[in-house]
């Protein structure tokens, strides 16, 4: 198969960037995308070129490291999914493909599509932990949980940190990321110590990172490759207003 890319290039976060125009010659279908930027790196080093930088890990949509923005959507068109899992035949026959890092000040470019993500990993930091005992694994059948709030708990888990729910957003909002980092623990007993503390250190980060508010355009959810639900942002925003009057009336 055959294309027109227009890859974003730019040689730091300080230089000016722009869309470069490349033919991808030769693709093989079941290639993904990131294969066919392999692929296309290997051609620009043959004729002495700077090859093109992207991130990249597990390419098989779990790391959430490949956080491309594909002809205006983030991760693709292929959803869920990420853009590791996005394959070439999913494009038309001499299709031209617009490949750029997500867009948001929260995410600084690095170098052409490598971003910084590291404010996801400092919300975390903020409060996404539980006391436990050290030492040797705990019985499991130890502390019972409802089969409910498991299931709810393990949902919320699935996300991956890839920031495409913010990238997505206009209002370059973090809520779905933080709504699920905050559920998953909140629902489980083992998270109750920290619970007050959790939601309000990690609502807090998020602010101070400079993400926006959700105003419920939901294309957060519409993106995200994990499918994890807008309806958990409900239950950040119960979380916040619960710890916040827990503080106000002093528990």
């Amino acid at each position: 198969m055959n294309f027109r890319l227009r890859v974003w290039r730019q040689k730091d976060r300080k230089s000016r960037g722009r869309l470069i125009n490349y033919d991808a010659t030769d693709i093989p279908p079941q290639a993904s995308l990131l294969e066919m930027l392999d692929i296309m790196n290997e051609r620009l080093l043959l004729r002495g070129e700077e090859p093109i930088a992207f991130d990249s890990d597990c390419r098989e949509g779990i790391c959430g490291t490949c956080s491309l923005t594909v002809n205006g959507e983030a991760h693709g068109p292929d959803h869920p999914g990420a853009a590791c899992e996005l394959y070439m035949r999913k494009f038309k026959e001499g299709e031209t493909i617009v490949i750029e890092p997500f867009r948001l000040k929260s995410f600084p470019i690095v170098k052409d599509l490598v971003i910084d993500r590291s404010a996801l990993d400092r919300i975390v930091q903020a409060g996404g932990f539980i006391s436990a005992r050290t030492g040797s694994a705990p019985e499991a059948n130890s502390i019972l949980v409802p089969k409910h709030d498991a299931d709810v708990s393990m949902e919320a888990a699935a996300c991956i940190g890839c920031g495409a729910c913010a990238a997505a957003c206009p209002n370059a909002s973090a809520m779905l990321f933080t709504a699920a980092k905050v559920s998953h623990l909140a629902t489980l007993p083992q998270g109750e110590t920290e619970r007050v503390r959790r939601v309000v250190s990690m609502v807090h980060a998020m602010d101070a990172e400079g993400f926006g508010n959700c105003t419920n355009i939901y294309e957060c959810e519409a993106v995200c490759p994990a499918e994890i639900s807008a309806s958990f942002i409900a239950k950040l925003n119960r979380e916040y207003s619960r710890a916040t009057l827990k503080r106000s009336s002093g528990e």
